[in-house]
C-alpha cells in the first residue's frame, strides 16, 4: 500500500507532510499513466472500430465496508470488427467506508484500463446485443479524513485489478443500455488502525446508457 498522511493525536510535521504529498502525487501520476497505457494497448487500431461511451451508476457489495453504497462513473472504449476491444473506466464511490460522522469524508476511486472480449449478436449496426468478459489493471485510491469511529486520516494509492462480465444492448445504431458486474481488488496494502486494506476488495454492479 502506498501510504499517505496519517493523523492520530499529535500534529504532522509540515516538511514531512509536504514530502508525503509530493511522493503520493508522483505515484498517482505513474498509476494513471499505466492505466491509460493499458487502455491504449488493448484498444483495437482497426478503422472499423465500434467506439462507445458509457456513463453509469451502480452499487458496491461483497465487502463488509461497502455493502449497498452507491457509485457512479464513466467508461469509454472501442470494439473491433471481431470480438476484441479495450476500454478505460473511471469509478467514484463517495462514503465508501461509512457515514461522514463515523469516518469523515471518505471515498474510493478506481481508474482501470481493460481488455474486453465480446461477440456481437445481430451485428455492429442496428439493434443487437454484445455479451462480454472484461479484465484489466489500474489504480485504486482510498481516502479517509477521520471521524468519531475511525479517528485516523489516510489516503492511499494502490495498483489493482478488476474482472467481470456484462452485456451491451442496442435499440438502434447509436443508443442502448449496458449492465455490468465486476470484482475489484488491490495488489497489496497495509493495516491502518485495525482497518485491513491489504485485501481491499469489493464487487460492483452497474447499469447505464451506452452511446456508440
Amino acid at each position: 500500500m502506498l501510504s499517505g498522511t496519517f493523523r492520530s493525536g499529535g500534529g504532522v510535521c509540515p516538511t514531512r507532510k509536504r514530502k508525503s504529498i509530493v511522493n503520493e502525487m508522483q505515484r498517482l501520476i505513474k498509476s494513471v499513466v499505466i492505466a491509460a497505457a493499458v487502455a491504449v494497448i488493448v484498444t483495437p487500431s482497426v478503422a472499423r472500430a465500434d467506439a462507445y461511451v458509457n456513463p453509469w451508476a451502480g452499487v458496491n457489495f461483497g465487502s463488509e465496508l461497502s455493502n449497498g453504497r452507491g457509485a457512479f462513473g464513466v467508461s469509454a472504449g472501442a470494439m473491433g470488427a471481431g470480438a476484441i476491444g479495450g476500454e478505460a473506466t473511471f469509478g467514484y464511490s463517495p462514503s465508501f467506508f461509512g457515514t461522514s460522522n463515523d469516518f469523515g469524508t471518505n471515498t474510493a476511486i478506481d481508474l482501470m484500463g481493460n481488455l474486453i472480449v465480446g461477440v456481437p449478436v445481430g451485428g455492429q449496426h442496428g439493434p443487437g446485443l454484445r455479451p462480454y468478459f472484461t479484465a484489466g489493471l489500474g489504480l485504486i485510491r482510498t481516502q479517509i479524513d477521520g471521524g468519531t469511529v475511525f479517528d485516523v486520516a489516510s489516503s492511499n494509492n494502490d495498483f489493482g485489478w478488476n474482472a467481470g462480465a456484462g452485456v451491451m444492448g442496442y435499440f438502434g445504431d447509436h443508443v442502448g443500455l449496458r449492465g455490468d458486474v465486476r470484482y475489484l481488488r488491490t495488489l497489496d496494502g497495509n493495516i491502518i488502525n485495525g482497518l485491513d486494506l491489504g485485501g481491499f476488495h469489493f464487487w460492483r454492479t452497474s447499469i447505464g446508457l451506452v452511446i456508440r
